[in-house]
């Protein structure tokens, strides 16, 4: 696959409703994308053993257990928690090859396998740190999978909230913090952190190339291509940097002020 067929792909997907969004296809499209130069194998071959040991251990064990024996136990999949911030963790290509990741990174095998088998497990776009739901006999359960997809009790899930700043009463509404995202809302969130770290190293191409694929999975959001200015002006690329803010002034009128005022600023770096 090359770069501009992980273009394409995205572009179809972006344009297409959330229902039946094909979370892994995208989220390989976009691995390539950012590094064209890679075998996807080894990830395709890790998103359908995911879904064969998921299957087989349905049989036998209740969803949660199934889906952590499967992903973390069989496959190994765990967080990384010695080399966090390394770009490797938020690739799937790369994930498959190390067998660790970021949350969300991890979530895209477990949501795919899930998906798969008829598990009924969605993404938390839960604060300071991804997790998955998963709806059982009993209610939902939190899964983390950065922790091998262990369950994570309620008080929990309240301590963590308290700890990213939320106020007592709003890190008490877990319903609230624990409601389902939908499969492109995950993508979308993975590219975030894509972005906040190359942004953070000064890495403008990669930060370019993250905000892109925002901007293509979800077409009507203008706030991508402010980040995709941002990227072009680091790197010098004033004209794109114009051309990406006047993208986002189109697309919503909400950004009109924000987007003159660094279209202005980046016009006056031309003359």
């Amino acid at each position: 696959m090359t770069r501009d067929e992980a273009e394409a792909i995205l572009t179809r997907l972006g344009e297409g409703p959330d229902a039946g969004f094909q979370l892994f296809e995208a989220a390989l499209a976009c691995a390539v994308h950012d590094d064209p130069d890679r075998d996807p194998q080894p990830a395709l071959a890790l998103a359908r053993q995911a879904a064969e040991r998921l299957a087989q251990r349905l049989k036998t064990e209740s969803p949660e257990e199934a889906v952590a024996e499967a992903l973390a136990g069989d496959l190994q999949l765990t967080g990384d928690l010695i080399t966090y911030d390394h770009p490797d963790n938020a690739d799937v290509i790369a994930v498959a090859q190390r067998r660790k990741g970021l949350p969300v990174a991890l979530g895209v095998f477990y949501l795919h396998a899930a998906r798969m088998t008829g598990v009924e497990l969605h993404g938390v776009d839960f604060p300071g740190h991804f997790l998955l739901r998963i709806e059982t006999e009993e209610g939902p359960l939190a899964l983390d999978p950065f922790s091998e997809g262990r369950v994570v009790l309620p008080s929990e899930l309240s301590r963590r909230a308290l700890r990213t700043g939320l106020m007592p009463d709003v890190a008490a509404k877990l319903e609230l913090l624990m409601a389902p995202i939908s499969d492109r809302a995950v993508l979308i969130r993975l590219q975030n952190n894509i972005f906040a770290r190359a942004q953070q190293a000064r890495d403008w191409p990669r930060a370019e190339r993250s905000a892109l694929r925002r901007a293509l999975l979800n077409p009507s959001d203008h706030r991508p291509w402010l980040d995709v200015a941002a990227a072009r002006e680091g790197q010098g690329a004033l004209a794109g940097a114009l051309q990406a803010l006047t993208r986002a002034q189109i697309l919503d009128g909400g950004a009109a002020i924000a987007a003159r005022a660094a279209r202005e600023r980046v016009r006056l770096r031309l003359n």
